[in-house]
């Protein structure tokens, strides 16, 4: 397993998303999370949002019946987002909804909280007097973001004193606008436009780490590339660099995303043993750079 260093530790370079463990019974819970943690996957990722906080409770439920020791588990959750009314930084949500999270998880702390999604009303003196709170009161150990680019990290930063360790975006070869605009610079494409600003050398300038979510799907939800017609040249592609590392075609692109020098992670998304498995073997992986350049190309992508 590849590691990566999250603030002041290495972590699992593959992260366990538990968006979908609503959808598992107790018993399909209970295998999941024990899987995951006998191959050494025991960074689980969260949201205050996820199920309507039934994805935190049924994790921690689960991690309750199989008495897994929490100094042993790296637990991160988001909080920000109110489901279809507003995103919300202030101090009084922040708290609420890690008290929220907490006691769903069925634990005292938070190894890392993440701000979900950008707040336009968020004021930074407010976000750093709830970070203040959390961090005296041992409720959470370590800050980050998600889905922002380097401005607004940089106006929380103005205020907020802990180190922010983590910015988590969208990220896979069918959805790399964040490399392309580095390498159409100054040219006059669609893929030379810069919808992030530059946030994947900001984090590498900052000692950041980029978390990459849905690594499978293009768009904004709109699919998943892997067996789709419309991305064939990719698919082929996956499956014979697959065929020559003997892994799956998830396993391929995890590999693909973690050969970036940035200190790159997967967030997966399954919450089906085997698929969480394969894609957790792109950890071993580690494509040459023609592979990784190849990948690129085959979804689409133009090197000028």
């Amino acid at each position: 397993m590849k590691y990566v260093q999250v603030g002041s530790q290495p972590l699992p370079a593959i992260a366990v998303g538990c968006m979908g463990l609503n959808k598992l019974s107790a018993k399909e819970c209970d295998a999941f999370l024990s899987a995951a943690a006998d191959a050494g996957l025991y960074y689980f990722d969260h949201a205050d949002i996820y199920g309507g906080g039934e994805c935190e409770q049924v994790f921690g439920e689960a991690a309750t019946r199989l008495l897994l020791p929490r100094e042993k588990l790296v637990l991160q959750s988001k909080c920000g987002i109110v489901p279809g009314v507003m995103f919300d930084f202030s101090k009084q949500h922040i708290l609420k909804a890690v008290e929220g999270s907490l006691r769903r998880l069925r634990t005292d702390y938070l190894d890392i909280l993440l701000l979900h999604r950008p707040d336009a009303l968020a004021e930074p003196e407010e976000v750093a007097a709830a970070f203040d709170e959390l961090e005296q009161s041992g409720k959470v150990r370590a800050f980050g973001v998600s889905n922002m680019h380097p401005y607004q990290i940089e106006v929380l930063k103005q205020c907020v004193k802990q180190p922010l360790v983590a910015d988590q975006l969208q990220f896979s070869p069918a959805h790399a606008g964040m490399l392309s605009c580095g390498f159409e610079v100054n040219m006059l494409t669609d893929a030379g436009i810069c919808r992030d600003g530059y946030i994947f050398d900001y984090c590498r300038l900052h000692g950041m780490a980029l978390q990459a979510w849905s690594p499978f799907r293009y768009g904004f939800f709109e699919g998943v590339f892997l067996g789709d017609k419309k991305f064939q040249k990719l698919n082929d592609v996956l499956e014979n660099i697959g065929q020559t590392y003997g892994v799956d075609p998830s396993a391929v692109v995890a590999a693909w995303i973690l050969r970036h020098p940035a200190k790159t992670q997967v967030v997966t998304g399954t919450v089906n043993i085997r698929h969480l498995l394969a894609i957790a073997a792109g950890a071993d992986v580690t494509l040459t750079r023609e592979e990784w350049y190849k990948i690129y190309l085959a979804a689409g992508h133009t090197l000028p």
